[in-house]
């Protein structure tokens, strides 16, 4: 017997996702070489691997809303685990994993490539993997969860473009801050930025891929092209928050005044500070909890031996691909405080006090 399920993502602005989940009957999928049993039902065990904690979001939001989500659809155990950063220990992780025999493993990749040996070393155990945030590069994916990350790049280009031409500044130089080589998502994110920012009459004087997405690494960079540039500057691409708080950091202690256009993503509640105090421009936000939600959705069904269908394909892996948001000073009360992300208090402690208040935000 089977029957189709309409599960539904709300998304920031209002936007509203439809995702088609076909579920069917549970099978005993029982693995007949000693490995996991993948369609163990109700009392399994799901893996959680995410990459790294310099991004606030994944022990903030991911990991607090993905465990709510499991325990609310029944009594499951969650084997978590977070990697830093590093790849050989990740894979220590996921191998821990399956060792103690988990149904299903939701992993987000440090390493796209690296982490298409976790994915064979479940699928040789009957696990399936569900590849949450990040695209694993290869392997028989159960199911991918993320963003439209190419998206995000041109949203942050546009975003730039656009702010810079209204203030007349649309031939000037920029640096490029871009995110970890190793991360597959920083790629897209790169790659759409460039096809806005390309088509404009900026120009790029230098860009750099920022190891491990590094706030550190990035402050360091963005100092030394400040000497080279920092009089010229009329804005900054930085990939995420991370980096543009350390881009940030550089000019402050470079005593830039004023401070050029920086992007950012994310929605860190220490950029959305920022973008009150006017440090910074934008930044994207993301509905963590329609992703981290569904990714619980999708590895409970999987546990239960049930078949998932995405609404889009990618790379021959059911898919669903959510909306980002632009996110600046105008629109932050309609957004991430609308969505219950962060409140107002969050946001407009005793030193943002003042400019909450000039820009509305009470």
């Amino acid at each position: 017997m089977r029957k189709s399920i309409k599960r539904l993502a709300s998304l920031a602005a209002g936007a509203v996702l439809a995702v088609g989940v076909l579920s069917a009957c549970a099978t005993d999928g029982g693995s007949d070489d000693g490995g996991s049993d993948a369609a163990a039902g109700e009392g399994a065990s799901i893996a959680l691997l995410l990459p790294e904690s310099k991004t606030t979001r994944y022990e903030a939001f991911d990991r607090p809303l993905f465990e709510a989500k499991v325990a609310e659809l029944g009594d499951y155990e969650i084997v978590y685990s977070n990697a830093d950063q590093d790849a050989a220990k990740q894979q220590q992780q996921a191998e821990s994993a399956l060792a103690q025999g988990v149904s299903v493993m939701v992993l987000d990749p440090v390493d796209a490539e690296a982490a298409v040996s976790i994915v064979n070393a479940a699928s040789a155990q009957g696990v399936p993997v569900v590849s949450y945030d990040r695209l694993i590069a290869g392997g028989d994916l159960a199911y991918y969860i993320s963003f439209d990350n190419e998206k995000v790049g041109e949203l942050q280009g546009t975003a730039l473009v656009e702010k810079l031409d209204a203030d007349g500044n649309g031939s000037g130089d920029i640096l490029m801050v871009n995110g970890s080589p190793t991360d597959g998502n920083a790629t897209l994110f790169k790659a759409g930025a460039h096809s806005v920012i390309d088509g404009s009459d900026l120009n790029v004087v230098a860009e750099f891929d920022t190891p491990d997405w590094s706030p550190d690494q990035a402050q360091e960079w963005v100092a030394g092209q400040l000497t080279q540039f920092g009089d010229d500057l009329v804005a900054v691409y930085a990939a995420n928050d991370g980096t543009a708080g350390g881009a940030i950091a550089a000019m402050r202690a470079a005593n830039i005044d004023p401070l050029p256009v920086v992007t950012g993503q994310d929605a860190e509640i220490t950029a959305i500070q920022r973008i009150v105090a006017g440090d910074q421009y934008m930044t994207i936000y993301k509905a963590i909890k329609a992703e981290a939600e569904l990714a619980a959705e999708i590895a409970v069904a999987l546990a239960n031996g049930e078949e998932v269908t995405g609404d889009v394909d990618v790379d021959g892996t059911p898919s669903t691909l959510l909306e980002p948001v632009v996110v600046t000073v105008d629109n932050i009360m309609d957004t991430v405080v609308a969505d219950g992300f962060y409140t107002v208090e969050d946001i407009c402690t005793a030193e943002y006090a003042d400019a909450c208040a000039a820009a509305g935000i009470e």
